[in-house]
């Protein structure tokens, strides 16, 4: 009999496995459908001998140093400031929306002063910000929402801008300096092993035992188990009783080549005719050297694993349904992108875990509780 099952060995599941088995020395049965632990961050070395991310990249930035003194328990750190560059109209151009953005695209020589001026002639006034679309153009004008942000969302997401939360764009900033990198944070670095490697020392403890290629459905009722945390998506977990919430999925295309390089950043952005979203090469991730070059195309889809909750209104009613379910779920905690129907970074993702394990510690006594009903029939 475990104290604990947690269902999903992703960031939220994995954090939870660690500190519950560490620190209240409570045994653990952490369990994932794929074959690997790692969730979507997994990575590993192609035969080529390069480590490649197998569900597209996955860039560590957090202004929390807590989360990061916590996970630097189980990895040394590679600096790495993420830089991306869009594919339009024939150039290769920074984004988010800089300086040099617009100079290039433009054949301006423009300072940054009289940026401000250019994207105050340009933006739309929107008297209620409510949509991707409306942060955009609200922003910097309708010619470079259409260039740079409607044609990549609506791949991204199968729907167009005006038609999703506003949170979807307002991720993306705009400068008007010369500052190229894609994130702001405070902390910007790769696991220096790895992603997997920094899992597998999370993990490893005794109390924790782990099985893979394992459906959650297939051993509730087989396994006991006193407490619950699920990481899946909210809706399977209630059987679709309310409905199906949309999630999008991802299609991966991975390709290595025999050239050094093949483009200039790690990560290349396609907004317009493309069937694909973006093309990464991970050498430039993890400053490997080969005489090969490993790439991964992204081709976004709604068949497939659940990886992003779509951000509408009709959607965010649904869910709000099954959360007042899961609030009613008794030893049961839900963590985790795809189980609270949010888009999280991996910060954000760590920083819930462990807010959840605060809560845990406060609220429940070290074992010894009554077996659920279900397991122990």
């Amino acid at each position: 009999m475990f104290d604990w099952l947690i269902v999903g060995a992703g960031f939220a599941g994995s954090v939870l496995a660690e500190r519950i088995a560490s620190q209240r020395n409570e045994s653990v049965l952490l369990i994932d459908r794929r074959s690997h632990i790692g969730g979507n961050a997994y990575d590993c070395y192609n035969e080529a001998g390069i480590l490649v991310h197998q569900y597209g990249p996955h860039i560590f930035h957090t202004n929390a140093q807590s989360i990061v003194d916590y996970l630097s328990q189980f990895t040394a750190w590679r600096p790495y400031e993420h830089r991306v560059l869009s594919s339009v109209d024939g150039k290769l151009l920074p984004i988010p929306i800089n300086l040099d953005t617009i100079n290039k695209l433009y054949d301006l020589d423009l300072t940054s002063e009289q940026l401000e001026q250019f994207f105050l002639s340009r933006r739309e006034p929107v008297d209620e910000v409510r949509t991707a679309e409306d942060v955009v153009v609200g922003t910097v004008g309708r010619e470079l929402y259409e260039k740079f942000f409607r044609g990549y969302t609506r791949k991204q997401w199968g729907v167009d801008p005006s038609q999703l939360n506003k949170s979807v764009t307002a991720r993306v900033p705009t400068r008007t300096d010369r500052d190229d990198r894609y994130f702001g944070d405070s902390f910007q670095s790769m696991p220096a092993g790895g992603y997997t490697r920094m899992f597998q020392r999370m993990v490893d403890n005794p109390k924790i035992k782990i099985m893979l290629q394992t459906d959650y459905r297939e051993i509730r009722d087989r396994i006991p188990f006193r407490r619950m945390i699920y990481t899946g998506p909210v809706d399977e977990y209630f059987d679709w009783s309310l409905g199906r919430l949309p999630y999008r999925s991802l299609r991966f295309e991975h390709v290595t080549l025999d050239c050094d390089r093949f483009q200039p950043v790690a990560v290349v952005n396609f907004p317009q005719a493309e069937e694909y979203t973006r093309i990464t090469e991970y050498k430039h991730l993890t400053g490997q050297t080969s005489p090969q070059t490993s790439l991964t195309y992204e081709y976004p889809t709604d068949i497939g694993d659940p990886y992003y909750p779509v951000p509408r209104a009709e959607n965010e009613a649904l869910y709000k349904r099954y959360e007042a379910l899961a609030g009613a779920a008794a030893d049961v905690w839900f963590v985790g992108r795809l189980a609270t129907y949010r888009y999280y970074n991996m910060d954000q993702v760590v920083g819930q875990a462990l807010a959840t394990f605060a809560r845990i510690q406060k609220n429940l006594p070290v074992s010894n509780a009554p077996l659920r009903a279900e397991a122990a029939e």
